[in-house]
């Protein structure tokens, strides 16, 4: 009976391949790009961008790689010819990432002027990707995460609900060395589950 059995498989597997293997998928780890979301003289934005890529690396599942606003140069929308090599880079690094971690700083209760320029001089490289925030201030910088997130839902970004808040007087010494709370690292860990996620569901949005 088993002779049989094993005869049938075999005539089936030369007639339409193998029918006992599994076809090997290739599968493509997302970039995420943490984004600082300062150009200032002394910004801090640095230090905790790389802080958070530490424990972004550490958990082995995506590609995660820091974009800082200031390397690309980029003028105030609409006051160029937009010629700019910049202008043509951001666009594509945007566009080359599946998801975003914003490094947010509150100034006068919203964003950076620098990151709304940014956010504005691309426009569909944005859409259906995903992206969490980390916010620092004096009130952990939850009033600009905030305004942050009614830009990107008008950029078709899906915003995540968890949002690690640091303090400028816990977690940093004189204002300007960072050292954050352990108690961070957990709701970090959690914001990048739901940007790893969200961002696996939106690639298949966008094709």
């Amino acid at each position: 009976m088993y002779g049989l059995v094993g005869l049938v498989m075999s005539f089936l597997d030369k007639l339409f391949g193998s029918t006992t293997k599994k076809e090997e998928v290739k599968v493509t780890k997302l970039n995420i790009g943490i984004i600082l979301g300062s150009t200032r003289q002394g910004r801090v934005s640095p230090q905790v961008g790389e802080w958070v890529k530490g424990i972004a690396d550490k958990r082995g599942d995506v590609n995660y790689e820091i974009v800082d606003i200031a390397d690309f140069k980029l003028p105030f929308l609409f006051t160029t010819d937009g010629s700019e090599p910049g202008i043509a880079a951001w666009g594509e690094k945007i566009d080359s990432l599946d998801g975003f971690v914003f490094i947010v700083q509150e100034y006068n209760h919203s964003i950076t002027g620098a990151l709304k320029n940014a956010l504005d001089t691309a426009q569909a490289q944005w859409n259906n990707k995903a992206a969490g925030i980390v916010s620092y201030g004096s009130t952990g910088g939850a009033r600009a995460a905030e305004h942050l997130r009614g830009i990107l839902g008008e950029l078709a970004v899906a915003d995540i609900r968890t949002h690690p808040t640091l303090s400028l007087f816990t977690d940093f010494e004189n204002g300007s060395d960072f050292k954050p709370q352990d108690l961070h690292l957990d709701n970090v860990n959690s914001m990048l589950d739901q940007v790893v996620s969200w961002s696996t569901a939106l690639k298949t949005v966008r094709g």
